[in-house]
């Protein structure tokens, strides 16, 4: 039986030293931040910055009486489950082909790690530029097939524009999560699948996915937490949250309030709600959607 190593330290303060830069770095860009958010959401500023007043808990009940708040809540619902799903499922699907593929697979591989490489508002402008209604080649070929696309005015367009932009940024990740999960299961369970008469589907959907499971459970919360946060940037350069307030999500909504309407006080109150949210959402997950979890 293999005995489990240990490191064990002859100095008490040693291992301390050691986390000091990483706690120093998650209270300085985490705690701290979050922090001052919480503070200022019962405060009530100009934008100067220069009156400052105890208000309470007005900012949160102003909050929740606003419709378009409330709004942004099932946009961010509808665009987080739609990024979720779709990566997950598209992402699968290729690191399926990829774990089968003999010739080239390297180049293949390599092909759709590519996107992990590009910063989100990159990705943005690049998905602007194709489905842009005056000069996208894409938006110009779905105008000859007979779709007038233009995101600008239409909110499912546009909706679906940032879906895609998202998805794409994301697959990179999720695939190399699956491709890595397919590796690890024994070759020996899909032969004796195989002889046992099962296909190329029954195999994947008896064999290979059931053991997937936590990698898909992981994959699922880290593309929740995606969407509600990392894809600002992807907003801020395709559709600025409109038209209108149509994929105004929850986490460019703070900004727009904050920075371009100068609320800052609503605008740390969204941020803590916003916070509020995905730890619920993280602990839900985790105590029991992990319960079907097949490890």
């Amino acid at each position: 039986m293999a005995t489990e190593k240990r490191v064990l330290f002859r100095s008490g303060w040693l291992p301390w030293l050691l986390l000091a830069p990483q706690g120093v770095v998650i209270a300085v860009f985490f705690y701290w931040p979050a922090a001052q958010a919480l503070i200022q959401s019962f405060q009530m500023q100009d934008v100067f910055g220069l009156a400052v007043s105890w208000v309470g808990l007005d900012n949160f009940r102003t909050l929740f009486a606003d419709p378009s708040y409330l709004g942004s809540f099932r946009i961010t619902a509808f665009f987080s489950l739609a990024v979720a799903v779709s990566g997950i499922a598209i992402s699968l699907a290729l690191a399926v082909f990829a774990d089968r593929i003999v010739r080239f697979a390297l180049f293949y591989k390599t092909l759709l790690i590519v996107p992990y490489a590009v910063a989100p508002a990159v990705a943005g402008v690049l998905w602007l530029f194709m489905f842009s209604p005056t000069l996208g080649v894409v938006a110009w070929a779905l105008e000859q097939s007979g779709i007038r696309w233009n995101p600008l005015l239409d909110s499912s367009y546009a909706m679906t524009l940032i879906v895609m932009a998202a998805v794409w940024k994301q697959i990179s990740y999720n695939f190399l999560f699956f491709l890595a999960g397919l590796q690890s299961i024994p070759k020996s369970l899909i032969e004796a699948a195989a002889i046992d008469g099962a296909g190329p589907w029954r195999r994947f959907r008896t064999v290979q996915f059931p053991l997937l499971s936590p990698t898909t459970f992981f994959l699922l919360v880290i593309n929740i937490v995606y969407a509600f946060f990392d894809t600002f940037a992807i907003i801020d350069a395709t559709t600025q949250g409109g038209p209108g307030q149509d994929t105004m999500i929850l986490v460019y909504k703070v900004f727009n309030d904050g920075v371009k309407n100068g609320d800052l006080g609503g605008s740390a109150a969204q941020s803590v709600v916003l916070m509020a949210v995905v730890i619920a959402l993280t602990v839900v997950q985790f105590r029991w959607v992990e319960k079907k979890v097949q490890y």
